[in-house]
């Protein structure tokens, strides 16, 4: 693990402490600035360190591998967002703003049409690199994996695709999908559905 791999294993752990520094702010002195404060440790400084991460070191799409002596980009960018992993009730208030949820994925690089419905206990792993058209619908509990991890000998193999989905889908409840599955328009996707790596659906 290199140097830079090392200490962004420490960020969610920073933003904890900030988050609990204006936090304990909030609880003592009370005021606009110290909730703005709290907001910002959590949403506003995530984000801001990840774009400044993808401009020098962006995730590519492709197999790597994880432990050696080069820094891997997707483990980095894991990091910053591993915090809503952890805390995904963080995303889930979000998606009690209508749009709020779209715009935040976007900042992060996600590509997200209009009127895409979000469902509670919604999972992604990698917001840059998922795509999604217009009127599509998530079913409660879903998954979307733009990584796999596989144990090779004595290292550990990282395939990183993007995952495609067209306009006017609907995603059953409980419905996982794999890095580079792509869906095309109007496909309907039963509950329960696991789609593996570079599965394409081109039809109901």
């Amino acid at each position: 693990m290199t140097i830079l791999s090392t200490l962004l294993s420490f960020f969610p752990t920073l933003v904890m402490v900030m988050a609990g520094i204006s936090f304990l702010e909030i609880c003592f002195h009370p005021g606009i600035f110290s909730v703005a404060a709290l907001l910002f440790s959590l949403y506003a400084f995530p984000l801001l360190v990840y774009r400044i991460h993808e401009y020098f070191y962006p995730v590519q799409e492709g197999i790597t591998y994880l432990q050696g002596q080069e820094y891997s980009p997707w483990w980095g960018s894991h990091q910053i967002q591993v915090i809503y992993f952890a805390f995904p009730s963080l995303e889930a208030a979000l998606r009690l703003i209508p749009g709020a949820f779209s715009l935040w994925l976007r900042l992060w690089g996600s590509k997200v049409g209009k009127a895409v419905y979000w469902t509670p206990r919604l999972e992604i792993s990698d917001r840059s690199l998922v795509e999604i058209g217009d009127n599509v619908i998530f079913g409660y509990g879903c998954g979307i994996l733009c990584h796999a991890v596989k144990p090779k000998k004595d290292n550990l193999v990282l395939y990183v695709k993007k995952v495609k989905i067209g306009s006017n889908v609907f995603i059953g409840a409980g419905s996982y999908f794999a890095p580079g599955v792509s869906l095309k328009d109007g496909i309907f996707v039963p509950v329960d559905s696991h789609l593996y790596p570079n599965k394409e659906l081109n039809s109901i």
